[in-house]
C-alpha cells in the first residue's frame, strides 16, 4: 500500500498531524512521512519531542516541520494551517490525534477537569475539523480519534467517553456535509493501546484486565493504529467514508 501518489495539483501530498509529539500521533507522523508525505507535527507543550521527530524524519530523507498550537484555539489552528500551506503548498490529510484523558467515577470527577478535557477533546476536534474541511484539497482525508471505550463502557471513563461520543457524532455528520467535495471523513476508535496516555492513567491491575479483554489477548500498539490511519489517508482507502473504525483487537 502506498500513499505517495501526487494530488491533482501535481505536488507531493501534505499531512497535518495534531498530537504529533507523543503516542499514536507521533507514530502517525513517522508513518506518513515514511510513506512520502510532507508532515506538519503539531504539538501542545512537548517541543523537544516534536523537534526530535522532525529531525529523525529529515535524516531519513523526509519533509517535516513542527508547529506549536492549542488545538481548541481557532487562531492557533488557523496559523498552523496557514504555515502548512505556505511551506508545502496545500493540505491533503489531517489527522487529529490530540487528546486528553482523565479517569474518575462520575460522582467524583472535578467539573473543572471535565471542562478542560472536553475543551481539548470536543472543542479541539471541532476547531481542527473546521480548519481541515476549509483547507483540504480534493482527494483529501480527515481522520479524527475516538475511543472504543464509547462502546465498552468501562467504569471511571464517563467523562472521557462522553467527549469521544461527541467526536463520533460530529465527525459522521461532517462526512455527509462534505458531499461533492471528494473528501473523506472518518473516525478511528482504538481500544486500549500501549502508550503513555494509557500507562499514566491506569494501575498495573487495570492494565492486565484491559490486555485480557480482546480475543487477541494483548494491548494494541501504536503501530496497529497507525496502519489503519495510513490506509484511511491513502488513495486505496478513499472509498471508506463516514465510518467509525474500532481498532481494538475484537474487544466488544
Amino acid at each position: 500500500m502506498s500513499i505517495t501518489t501526487d494530488n491533482e495539483s501535481g505536488q507531493a501530498r501534505v499531512a497535518v498531524i495534531t498530537g504529533g509529539s507523543r503516542g499514536i500521533g507521533n507514530q502517525v507522523a513517522r508513518k506518513l512521512a515514511a510513506e512520502g508525505l510532507a508532515v506538519v507535527v503539531v504539538y501542545g507543550g512537548n517541543k523537544a519531542a516534536a523537534d526530535d521527530t522532525v529531525k529523525e524524519i529529515r535524516e531519513a530523507g523526509g519533509q517535516a516541520i513542527t508547529a506549536q498550537a492549542d488545538v481548541a484555539d481557532e487562531n492557533d489552528m488557523a496559523a498552523v494551517f496557514d504555515l502548512a500551506e505556505q511551506t508545502f503548498g496545500g493540505i491533503d490529510v489531517v489527522v487529529n490525534a490530540a487528546g486528553r484523558m482523565v479517569l474518575s467515577t462520575l460522582a467524583e470527577l472535578d467539573l473543572k477537569v471535565l471542562d478542560e478535557m472536553h475543551r481539548t477533546n470536543i472543542r479541539g476536534t471541532f476547531v481542527v475539523s473546521q480548519q481541515a474541511v476549509r483547507r483540504l484539497r480534493p482527494g483529501g482525508a480527515l481522520i479524527n480519534f475516538s475511543s472504543s471505550v464509547v462502546g465498552l463502557a468501562f467504569p471511571r471513563y464517563s467523562g472521557y467517553a462522553a467527549s469521544k461520543g461527541a467526536v463520533e457524532a460530529m465527525t459522521l455528520i461532517l462526512a455527509r456535509e462534505m458531499r461533492g467535495r471528494d473528501i473523506t471523513v472518518n473516525v478511528v476508535a482504538p481500544g486500549p493501546t500501549a502508550t503513555d496516555l494509557l500507562y499514566d492513567n491506569n494501575t498495573e491491575e487495570n492494565l492486565t484486565r484491559l490486555a485480557a479483554a480482546p480475543p487477541l489477548e494483548r494491548l494494541g500498539t501504536a503501530e496497529d493504529i497507525t496502519a489503519v490511519v495510513a490506509f484511511l489517508a491513502s488513495h486505496e482507502g478513499h472509498w471508506v467514508n463516514g465510518q467509525v473504525i474500532r481498532a481494538n483487537g475484537g474487544a466488544i
